[in-house]
């Protein structure tokens, strides 16, 4: 059963850089709704998409870092993942965050669902890499600001760490809710 009205779509009529933040741009954006002609200025977070890879051992582990956040000042155990650079693919760009943050490197390699990380101010996919029969295969290669502790859990063991709270990022519990789902 649907409620409400059906929301009517907003135009962009203008747009501007107001602020260049390094790893994403900030954009007003001078929009109008089509339906009753009223306009508005939105802010919008322009930047690359993301991935996040679900690496499975041949040991059956999820491959997982755990690193400082600036924006919850926390340290978070999440899915390896990052930036998709210009001119790559997502499935490329899986690999490649794997391999440089963990070190471990697999088989089959697969974009198996995506998602909009905040489409509410974000303009950007967050893509899920599933990469299979990983192993370490070298040493990690982080950006100068990157510290990372490389932790396996058990895939039996995952679920259950997603109820305990254990992942607050939400694109990790995005990636490991539509991997569950799928299976």
């Amino acid at each position: 059963m649907k409620r409400g009205k059906t929301p009517a779509r907003w135009i962009t009529t203008a747009a501007k850089i107001v602020a260049d933040c390094r790893v994403f741009l900030v954009s007003q954006q001078s929009s109008r709704n089509e339906e009753n002609g009223r306009s508005r200025n939105w802010y919008v977070i322009n930047t690359n998409d993301f991935v996040n890879v679900v690496a499975i051992t041949t040991e059956n582990e999820l491959v997982l870092v755990r690193q400082f956040r600036h924006g919850s000042e926390e340290f978070s155990l999440e899915l390896p993942g990052g930036m998709v650079d210009d001119g790559e693919e997502p499935l490329e760009a899986g690999v490649r965050e794997l391999l440089e943050e963990t070190g471990f490197a697999g088989e089959n390699a697969q974009v198996y669902a995506s998602c909009n990380p905040n489409p509410a101010i974000m303009n950007n996919t967050c893509h899920f890499v599933l990469i299979q029969d990983v192993v370490h295969r070298s040493e990690v290669s982080w950006d100068e600001n990157e510290e990372m502790e490389i932790e396996l859990m058990p895939m039996d063991k995952v679920k259950e760490a997603c109820r305990r709270g254990e992942f607050m990022h939400s694109l990790t519990l995005a990636a490991l809710m539509r991997y569950f789902v799928a299976e």
